[in-house]
């Protein structure tokens, strides 16, 4: 075999392997297939219920909260983002209206404070252990700075929406659209909540044993 020959078989193989960590990447990305039932959802992501586990013991929130909060913000989207902003007669595209970005639609100020308040200087808003830990953050401090129940979805994302200068001059109340998708992330908490429970037991069970199904 020649010498151009070898090199070029070399570069196949690593030119190869890239395709091939591309394509799991994307994979590990895609968002969940049912994402209307939460036991679905942590079945075909089990490492999302890891990660929502850890949340959990470490903010005091329960799962079904922000991941039907969530739900309402990216659909479970990793690179998900707000809608254009559009200028002259609305016909020409001008940026985006936020700076939110990722599954927990994060914007960019409020994800900073997370991170110098948390220490995670690695957290990546695509990430779905980091976007889930940083709400777990922001619910846990909702309860510490207006009094909000980390069970109360309703409350929690009109805090999460408005921010919580916001919440307490209650502008919620001029948005009406709001409120009523704030009663549908409530809504879809309770039915999340009821569907863990239908599931947990099966979801904390080890790998060693899910072997053995």
């Amino acid at each position: 075999m020649g010498k151009f020959t070898k090199i070029r078989k070399i570069f196949k193989t690593i030119f190869t392997s890239f395709l091939l960590a591309l394509l799991l990447g994307s994979c590990a990305t895609t968002p969940p297939k049912n994402i209307s039932n939460i036991c679905e959802i942590f079945r075909q992501k089990s490492d999302w219920y890891d990660a929502a586990s850890e949340m959990h013991e470490k903010w005091g929130v329960p799962i079904h909260v922000p991941m039907a909060m969530m739900y309402q913000e990216s659909s479970f989207r990793a690179d998900a983002l707000p809608p254009r902003d559009y200028v002259f007669f609305g016909l020409i595209p001008w940026g985006r209206i936020s700076s939110a970005y990722g599954y927990s639609q994060a914007k960019t100020p409020t994800w900073s404070d997370y991170i110098r308040e948390t220490d995670n200087s690695g957290a990546d808003r695509d990430d779905f252990d980091d976007a889930i830990d940083f709400m777990g953050w922001f619910i846990a401090k909702t309860y510490k700075v207006n009094g909000i129940s980390k069970w109360d979805a309703y409350a929690q994302y009109l805090n999460y929406h408005e921010g919580w200068g916001g919440f307490r001059r209650k502008s919620y109340n001029k948005k009406a659209w709001l409120v009523r998708v704030a009663k549908k992330v409530n809504a879809r908490s309770l039915r999340y909540a009821g569907q863990l429970k239908s599931c947990q037991a099966e979801l904390e069970r080890s790998w060693f044993w899910k072997l053995f199904d």
